[in-house]
């Protein structure tokens, strides 16, 4: 659009002052416009082709997790074909079957490289955040998006904030829940990506919290009964102890008179 109104420009020019401007001229402004018309174009971000999988293939799907492909098989819909890919999630044997043509808009992707698994810790080591003043549920429809996206850096996050926000607070039941499926996609990745076992992960992602969990945990908290009832006991032997040895320093005295 701008290349043919500058075209129109240059042409009006020409005509109100050819000695100014002449066709060797217009010539080389018409090249130069070309030139950054193309540039522009190359410029433009080329979008990502969708990935393709094979049986056997691991791959995530969004708020579910890793699943692994199980057939590649052709159905009638509507009146034509369409291929799709029977994947089955591994954390529950879920089956689940994905046109392979909405490979992209559903989401479906290749396992996190373990180049950008630096990444997602530091996500979960970020600290400097502002303060989340929403209400349970609106705090709940928030994460759930981020969640859907199937992006382990989103879900990361949305671990992070939750792990963050019970050591203030009570979670709710639905904060629970996303809590745990946070995790839970978080150590099946990870420990894929990294070729181990899932409890190695979730020793690492818990190292990262220790500095607050046990901050938290050295401050004064009540006693509760329990509590109360040992100390009582401890006291009471220690009383008996001090009365008994007090006992045997007055007996000593008196025969010693």
């Amino acid at each position: 659009m701008i290349y043919y109104l500058l075209n129109d420009i240059f042409k009006l020019i020409k005509k109100l002052s050819p000695p100014i401007l002449n066709g060797n001229n217009l010539h080389i402004y018409k090249k130069v416009i070309m030139q950054e018309k193309e540039e522009h174009s190359a410029n433009k971000s080329v979008e990502e082709p969708a990935p393709n999988f094979e049986i056997g293939d691991l791959a995530v799907y969004p708020a579910h997790g890793v699943g692994r492909i199980k057939a590649i098989e052709s159905r009638e819909v509507d009146g034509g074909t369409q291929s799709f890919y029977i994947m089955k999630i591994l954390e529950n044997d879920m089956v689940i079957m994905i046109p392979v043509q909405n490979v992209s808009s559903v989401g479906l992707r290749t396992i996190l490289s373990v180049n950008d698994i630096p990444k997602i810790y530091s996500i979960m080591q970020e600290r400097d955040l502002p303060q989340d003043n929403q209400t349970w549920n609106r705090r709940y429809r928030e994460y759930m998006e981020k969640i859907k996206t199937g992006s382990l850096y989103e879900v990361a996050g949305v671990y992070r904030d939750l792990f963050l926000l019970r050591l203030t607070k009570e979670l709710s039941f639905g904060e629970r829940k996303l809590f745990d499926t946070a995790q839970c996609l978080l150590v099946k990745e990870l420990s894929i990506a990294k070729h181990c076992e899932e409890k190695t992960i979730l020793n690492e992602i818990n190292e990262l919290f220790e500095p607050i969990s046990s901050d938290d945990n050295s401050e004064t908290k009540p006693l509760t009964s329990e509590d109360k009832l040992k100390s009582s006991e401890a006291e009471a032997n220690e009383s008996g102890r001090t009365t008994s040895s007090e006992s045997k320093k007055q007996s000593g005295s008196q025969a010693t008179g």
